[in-house]
């Protein structure tokens, strides 16, 4: 599919809204429960052409923002175990192309974490077009996908007595997204 149809969509370019904004992901714990958690929304610009399809998209996550309701584990997602935020302190992603496949949405692009560039796919579906009452023009929608942590040097784990490994390796990414269309 070359275009698609989505009813209000306007062309420009679109800045992220951070109090309307959340990225959030979960990965196995134990092998038996998942851990939760946010990360802050340092930066995202969609640039959005006549043609759906052939939106870009840059997004940068400030990765020392990382919260699991857990400090010392917070610490320890911050650190050379996981993130090195000393080193890399952000989470960048920049969209290489969209498609719609069967009804739904995608956007491809290169996540980097750790300074390790990946390809990764977002399933995208979206909350619509509409006015806030200070006359600005506002996009939302939501996306997911599912990387491999160690795809991106995020490789720490320990051994369980019970079998199995206190980290799982698939981490579930979803991101609530709010966007403004820029004036002229």
């Amino acid at each position: 599919m070359t275009s698609i149809d989505i009813p209000g969509y306007r062309p420009g370019t679109y800045v992220l809204d951070p109090s309307h904004s959340e990225v959030t992901f979960s990965v196995r714990h134990m092998m038996i429960s998942k851990v939760r958690g946010t990360f802050g929304v340092k930066s995202a610009t969609l640039t959005a052409p006549e043609n759906p399809l052939e939106t870009t998209v840059e997004a940068s996550v400030d990765v020392s923002s990382v919260d699991t309701k857990d400090e010392g584990r917070d610490q320890h997602l911050r650190s050379a175990d996981f993130f090195d935020t000393e080193n890399f302190p952000t989470m960048d992603f920049v969209s290489t192309g969209a498609r719609a496949e069967n009804g739904e949405l995608f956007v491809d692009g290169d996540l980097t974490i750790r300074g390790i560039t990946k390809p990764v796919s977002f399933e995208v579906d979206f909350g619509g077009f509409g006015s806030d009452p200070w006359g600005n023009y506002k996009a939302g929608a939501s996306a997911k996908a599912v990387i491999n942590r160690e795809d991106f040097g995020l490789t720490w784990n320990a051994a369980l007595e019970t079998g199995g490994v206190l980290v799982g390796k698939d981490v579930t990414i979803n991101l609530d997204l709010q966007a403004a269309l820029q004036q002229d």
